[in-house]
C-alpha cells in the first residue's frame, strides 16, 4: 500500500542516521588500529560491518516496499557467483541499479565484499558514502589524466583481496534518460557506429584498464542487463519510501576472463559488442515481451535484514529511553532544541541522499551539433 514518503522517512532516516553513525564511527577506528597491522583482518571484519548499515537498505527493497527481481542466469553462472572475484559491467538503466546489484550480492554472500567504481562526490555522501570509502570503493575524478593512476593502483590493492570480491563497472559512465540517449544517437551517427535504442555508448577506458590490470587474479566478467518491466514506472528512492512496488529483471551472463582479447583495442571493441547484443535483448523485450532466454533464478527473500533493522530499532528504543532520563535534567527549551535539530539533520541527510540517487541530477549529456544529414540519418534508424 502507497503511503506519503514524509511518514516513512523521518523514522527510517532516524533509524539510518544513527546506525550509520555508529557503523561509520567503528569503520573508522578499525581503520586506524586495525588496517595498518592487517589488511586482510580489516577486510574481514569491515565486511560485517558494513552490512550491518546497508542490509538496513536491502530491508527497504524486501519488507518495506516489496520489490520484485527477476533474476535469469544459466545454472553453473548461478552456482558461481558470490565463490569467485568478478568484474560486473552493466547497463545503469535507473536510479536504484546499484541498490538491485546489492541484494543479488547478498544473495550471493558477499554484500560486504561488493564493490564498485564511482564518482568522487560519492565518497562525501552521508553515512552511505563514509562507509563505501571505508570499504575499498574506487571514486573518479572523470578525469582521464588523474582517473588512469586512480583505477590502476586500485586494482593493484584488490589483488590480496582477502574473499571473493566483485567490482561493478558501469560503462556508460551515466544514468540512463531519453536526453542522454539521443546524445549518444547522434555521436553515433556522426562516428559511424551502431545506433542504440535501449543503451548509451560505453565509455570503454575504464573497462580496459579493469581487464588489462585484473584478469590475473580475476577469473570472470558477470555480463549483467537490467530493465524494469514496462508495465510500471521505473523505481526510484521516493517510489520505495512510499511503498510502491515494481518488478525488475535483470539477467547475467558470465565470461571467462580468457574470451577477452589481450589488446586494448580488442578489450574495447569487445566491450562495445557487448553493448550492441544488450540493446538487441532489451528491443527485443520492448517490442515483443521476452526478456531474457536464461533460467529464470529464484533468489528468496532472505530474513537477515529484517533481523539486522529490528537489532537497530531495539537499540535506537533504548537509546532514546536513556536519552530522555539525561534529558530530565535539561528545562523544556533545550529538550526542544536537541529534538529540533536532530530532526534537522536527519532531513538534510535524508534529502541529500534521495537527491543524489535520482537520474535528473546525475551526469548530464554533452551539449553537441549535428548536420541535417547526421540528423536526417538517425531518424531513419
Amino acid at each position: 500500500m502507497a503511503i506519503p514518503a514524509a511518514l516513512a522517512i523521518v523514522p527510517i532516516g532516524i533509524l539510518f542516521f544513527v546506525s550509520g553513525f555508529v557503523v561509520n564511527l567503528i569503520q573508522a577506528v578499525l581503520f586506524i588500529l586495525v588496517r595498518p597491522v592487517s589488511k586482510s583482518l580489516h577486510r574481514r571484519i569491515n565486511k560485517i560491518v558494513a552490512e550491518l548499515l546497508w542490509l538496513e537498505l536491502i530491508w527497504l527493497v524486501d519488507w518495506w516496499a516489496h520489490l520484485k527481481i527477476e533474476v535469469y542466469a544459466d545454472d553453473e553462472t548461478f552456482e558461481l557467483m558470490g565463490k569467485e572475484h568478478a568484474l560486473l559491467i552493466c547497463n545503469h538503466r535507473s536510479d536504484i541499479d546499484w541498490l538491485v546489484g546489492w541484494i543479488l550480492a547478498q544473495r550471493s554472500g558477499c554484500l560486504g565484499s561488493a564493490l564498485a567504481v564511482m564518482k568522487k562526490q560519492a565518497k562525501v555522501l552521508p553515512i552511505i558514502g563514509w562507509s563505501m570509502w571505508f570499504s575499498d570503493y574506487l571514486f573518479l575524478e572523470r578525469s582521464w589524466a588523474k582517473d588512469e593512476t586512480t583505477l590502476k593502483s586500485g586494482f593493484k590493492r584488490l589483488e590480496d583481496f582477502p574473499m571473493p570480491f566483485w567490482l561493478a563497472l558501469f560503462v556508460e559512465g551515466t544514468r540512463f534518460t531519453e536526453a542522454k540517449l539521443q546524445a549518444a544517437q547522434e555521436y553515433a551517427v556522426t562516428r559511424g557506429l551502431p545506433i542504440p535504442r535501449n543503451v548509451l555508448l560505453p565509455r570503454t577506458k575504464g573497462f580496459v584498464s579493469a581487464v588489462v590490470h585484473m584478469r590475473s587474479f580475476v577469473p570472470a566478467i558477470y555480463d549483467c542487463t537490467v530493465d524494469v518491466d514496462k508495465s510500471q514506472p521505473a523505481p526510484t528512492m521516493l517510489r520505495i519510501f512510499r511503498r510502491q512496488s515494481s518488478v525488475i529483471n535483470l539477467q547475467i551472463k558470465r565470461h571467462s576472463m580468457q574470451e577477452v582479447p589481450e589488446t586494448a583495442d580488442g578489450i574495447s571493441q569487445w566491450c562495445k559488442d557487448v553493448f550492441v547484443t544488450k540493446d538487441a535483448m532489451l528491443e527485443k523485450y520492448h517490442t515483443k515481451g521476452t526478456f531474457s532466454d536464461q533460467k529464470h533464478q529464484h533468489i528468496g527473500r532472505p530474513k537477515k535484514s529484517l533481523f539486522v533493522v529490528i537489532f537497530w530499532s531495539n537499540l535506537l528504543i533504548f537509546g532514546i529511553v536513556m536519552s530522555f532520563q539525561f534529558l530530565s535534567f535539561l528545562n523544556s527549551w533545550q529538550v526542544l532544541s536537541f529534538s529540533v535539530t536532530l530532526l534537522v539533520l536527519v532531513t538534510i541527510v535524508m534529502q541529500i541522499l534521495i537527491h543524489s540517487s535520482e537520474s535528473e541530477h546525475s551526469t548530464p549529456p554533452p551539449k553537441l551539433t549535428f548536420s541535417d544529414q547526421a540528423k536526417e540519418r538517425l531518424l531513419q534508424k
